[in-house]
């Protein structure tokens, strides 16, 4: 790869990530989900599960590649740093605005500061950019490998051995456990309504910590990007990758793989789990030189953020645009055009899902637009 030049495989799995978060996010019906298309319950894990750590796996690669080719150009490492901090910035306040959207504007929206959702996932990735960066730009792979497994160690020993009041130490359930307990004193009122418990939430203050660890392994896995090419490459990450899956899985007897609480085990595994797709994508890309076919995803990828925000915005207007029907019972926009358009297509799993595949697809139009346009979300 020549310096300055752009990874089509990283742009593609990039996209790939952020149609596959579309997707899982926008069904016809919430109540008519294939199983690997939602989240696993609390333990275990899903294809769903795999999203989000791709995507900040993701960002680990992406900020390795930039700040190594931005110092070898001789930039400031301070100066860098003041960017990340703004950018960081503003990923947390666009999490924020979605999570106020649409303030109260529409009929049965009920804005309240007071019970604002502060966590979310951009919410999630601004930290963990932030916290990734300032590590990156201060040591070198081997801190970088220090800190990821210190964190990893620490989240461990916190989450087993802190008693919680009323608990006790090691509680791994949704209510009781340590994370759990933090965020319901810490961010009473302001965490996810649709938690697993109340006071808890998946993007919560403890569970970030592991989280930053994702995005070191992604950071590690660029600095190996930079040092081997071609089918090496592939081999590397095919192996390393396999490592970190049995590794993953090994700690998962002692510590279960869990979402929610971004568990070290689920860290490490999906982490592993990363390596083996993009060694995929670069194989098929970069190696094979078998482009066409990822041109939809490389588009995607290009304007990941903004497509996110757009959709998000989006799909809460579908459900908070509403108006009485002929029965005198409220019908959203979105419920008319599922009824209408999709439930007699075909039965309801699938007519929710071909819901959830035209949304991707709406928004693979958007993004082509962009993209043709050269229109790219650069904060």
């Amino acid at each position: 790869m020549k310096p300055g030049e752009r990874w089509l495989s990283l742009d593609a799995f990039r996209g790939a990530t952020i149609a596959a978060m579309l997707l899982v996010n926008n069904p016809g019906s919430w109540s008519a989900v294939y199983p690997p298309l939602d989240h696993a319950p609390w333990h275990g894990w899903t294809p769903t599960d795999m999203i989000f750590p791709f995507f900040l796996w993701i960002v680990g690669v992406a900020m390795t590649l930039s700040f190594a080719r931005r110092v070898g150009q001789g930039a400031d490492r301070g100066a860098l740093f003041r960017h990340v901090v703004v950018r960081a910035a503003v990923i947390f306040g666009l999490g924020l605005l979605l999570a106020a959207f649409p303030f109260g504007l529409l009929p049965g929206h009920h804005f309240s500061l007071a019970k604002l959702r502060i966590p979310g996932v951009l919410q999630r990735i601004a930290l963990c950019y932030l916290a990734a960066s300032a590590i990156f730009l201060r040591t070198g792979w081997r801190g970088q490998a220090a800190w990821t497994a210190g964190l990893l160690v620490g989240y461990w020993a916190l989450l087993k051995l802190v008693p919680v009041p009323g608990y006790g130490a090691g509680v791994l359930e949704p209510t009781g456990n340590l994370a759990w307990w933090i965020d319901s004193h810490l961010l009473a009122g302001h965490t996810w309504s649709g938690a697993p418990t109340p006071g808890f939430d998946p993007e919560g203050l403890l569970s970030t910590l592991p989280a930053v660890a994702t995005t070191l392994l992604g950071a590690l896995a660029g600095q190996m990007m930079r040092r081997w090419s071609g089918g090496a490459l592939t081999v590397r990450l095919l192996g390393d990758g396999a490592a970190l899956l049995a590794a993953g899985g090994l700690m998962g007897l002692a510590l279960p793989i869990n979402k929610n609480l971004w568990t070290s085990s689920y860290a490490v595994f999906m982490a592993g789990w990363a390596m083996v797709v993009l060694a995929g994508f670069h194989w098929l890309i970069d190696v094979r030189g078998w482009r066409r076919w990822a041109t939809p995803l490389v588009i995607y990828g290009m304007n990941a953020l903004a497509l996110f925000v757009l959709a998000g915005l989006i799909g809460r207007l579908l459900t908070l645009i509403k108006w009485t029907g002929a029965d005198g019972k409220d019908v959203t926009l979105k419920a008319c055009i599922y009824q209408g358009a999709f439930v007699p297509l075909a039965s309801p799993l699938n007519a929710s899902l071909l819901y959830a595949v035209a949304f991707v697809l709406l928004f693979l139009v958007i993004a082509w637009a962009l993209w043709r346009k050269k229109w790219f979300l650069k904060i």
